[in-house]
């Protein structure tokens, strides 16, 4: 395409075939340093009245051409012309009907037409004599010619205008409104009222939640007020073709991909954080049954669109409401899916357009995890395609510092546990209301957590260390002098496969601190997840 790409959604490339190694290698120093610098994107404000002289003189462009474009239903699709009426044939009798007589020529009745020749004759004669008094008699009787506009108009006829026109100018001079009621006749009746526009749910210019519709193309175009007043034209007539908002109600759309895309939790800033696991096409029964034929290409195509126009629906437009998402692109085990299966590749390249096309500036964030060593490089020679605006939305991290990485932008609490966080689905003692500590567990030591209980109660908690191959145990110390510890945990230790998060719940009968023991005999520190809550003892 030939404008720069303005979604904040680059062509995911990633390789399905091969295998992740345990020590994947490291992205290059030059790359990284890349990176941080495209990291440093920050959310504008949608106040109008906080923005600067030049964007909100763009803004105010923007509305009035919006405006006039409303008036002239420029955004409403013109009605395809009828085809036009193919022309009468020569000699039809439509046609011989339309030719009017010369001018010269006199009409002449039905019974006279028999004797025309010889009088003819009998006139050309006489003309030729010489003798013009005779002519008019030998003529035959004309009938009175039809009355038309062309037709001569009596004398008398021309002499009652000629008095009328003296009367009205006599009356003009007198009154010079007299004729201004004539006047109120002929005028021409007035247009229709401007057309009512809306996008995403937001009518155009109506609130000033139309403003922060506005500012999102003005952004997406530089503030280039022509572009962005095109590209929303663009986007309006497409959302016409493609029925966008009759996509809403359909319900058999996307089964079987809920893993594939799916919202979960906010990121520390608000924005609702949407995940792409492209690896959950490694599944050959749902690849085939999504992608089988062009049918099924063009309904996941709709269901993508569909998923868009209901997220975007959640989003609050008011000035200073969060509209925008986080993304969060997983790479660990796709490769090759993008490279080597042609109808994934088709499919992800034409909902990659549709969504760059149509959508824009609604993604704060971009990051990309589990990011094989090689995919920054490989991004550098494409960015090209995508403006200084968008690159700087995104983050490449590999995997060893995914679950880290995503942590800076997203509380753990809000992390699903298969990207390193403590958000599971089903019924828990702990849910993403329930916030949990970060801490890091040094190399080759150990590291305690402390719960103090002051009452009889029972306490609950779950931690969770990021990689494991980490010793673990728990113990209960009570307050009292002389009073026994006791295990509630042995010690064990646990491998990066074995479990996720530990959770336990321990009755208490006295004052003390329930103690948490990790320990660290790698050369790497690891980072260390836990809350804890108290319930009752019934």
């Amino acid at each position: 395409m030939a404008e720069e790409k303005t979604m904040d959604s680059p062509p995911p490339v990633s390789d399905a075939t091969v295998t992740e190694k345990s020590e994947p290698k490291e992205i290059p120093t030059a790359v990284k340093k890349t990176v941080a610098e495209w990291a440093s994107f920050k959310e504008e404000s949608n106040k109008v009245e906080e923005l600067p002289s030049p964007e909100k003189k763009a803004l105010d462009e923007f509305k009035q051409m919006v405006r006039e474009a409303l008036n002239n239903h420029e955004f409403t699709p013109k009605p395809v012309p009828p085809p036009a009426k193919e022309e009468t044939k020569p000699g039809a009798e439509p046609a011989s009907a339309a030719v009017a007589p010369a001018a010269e020529d006199e009409p002449i009745s039905e019974e006279k037409k028999g004797s025309e020749p010889e009088e003819r004759k009998d006139v050309l004669l006489k003309v030729e004599e010489g003798k013009t008094e005779e002519l008019k008699e030998t003529l035959p009787p004309s009938p009175p010619p039809p009355q038309s506009e062309e037709s001569e108009t009596p004398v008398e006829v021309v002499k009652e205008t000629v008095a009328e026109e003296a009367a009205l100018e006599k009356g003009r001079q007198d009154n010079p409104s007299f004729l201004e009621e004539p006047e109120k006749e002929t005028q021409v009746p007035p247009l229709s009222p401007p057309e009512e526009v809306s996008i995403w749910g937001i009518p155009l210019l109506e609130d000033e939640r139309s403003d922060v519709i506005l500012l999102k193309f003005l952004r997406a175009r530089d503030f280039r007020v022509k572009d962005a007043f095109a590209m929303l034209k663009s986007v309006i007539a497409w959302r016409s073709d493609f029925k966008t908002d009759q996509l809403l109600k359909e319900e058999e759309l996307g089964k079987g991909l809920e893993k594939v895309v799916y919202m979960h939790g906010v990121d520390r800033e608000g924005h609702a954080v949407c995940y792409n696991a492209l690896a959950e096409f490694q599944d050959k029964e749902l690849y085939q049954t999504t992608f089988a034929d062009k049918e099924n290409l063009n309904k996941f195509l709709r269901w993508r669109i569909q998923f868009m126009e209901k997220s975007i629906r959640n989003l609050d437009f008011s000035p200073e409401g969060i509209n925008t998402f986080m993304q969060v692109i997983d790479l660990k085990n796709s490769p090759g899916l993008v490279f080597f299966k042609k109808e994934l590749r088709q499919a992800t390249n034409r909902a990659l357009h549709l969504l760059q096309d149509n959508y824009p500036e609604f993604v704060a964030k971009q990051v990309f995890i589990n990011v094989p060593w090689w995919y920054p490089a490989y991004y550098k020679m494409i960015n090209a395609l995508f403006t200084t605006r968008t690159q700087s939305k995104f983050v490449f991290v590999g995997p060893s510092k995914s679950a880290e990485t995503l942590f800076k932008y997203v509380a753990p609490e809000q992390v699903p546990v298969q990207y390193g966080g403590l958000s599971r689905e089903g019924d828990y003692d702990f849910t993403t209301r329930d916030p949990a500590t970060e801490e890091y567990i040094k190399p080759t030591c150990k590291h305690t957590v402390e719960f103090p209980v002051t009452e009889k109660c029972t306490l609950v908690w779950e931690a969770r260390v990021i990689g494991w191959d980490v010793s673990y145990g728990s113990e209960f110390v009570p307050d009292a002098e002389g009073a026994y510890t006791v295990i509630v945990e042995k010690p064990r230790k646990i491998g990066p496969a074995d479990e996720t998060i530990i959770s336990n719940t321990y009755k208490t009968e006295c004052a003390g601190k329930l103690v948490l023991t990790f320990d660290n005999q790698t050369s790497k520190r690891k980072k260390l997840l836990f809350r804890s809550k108290t319930k009752p003892s019934k």
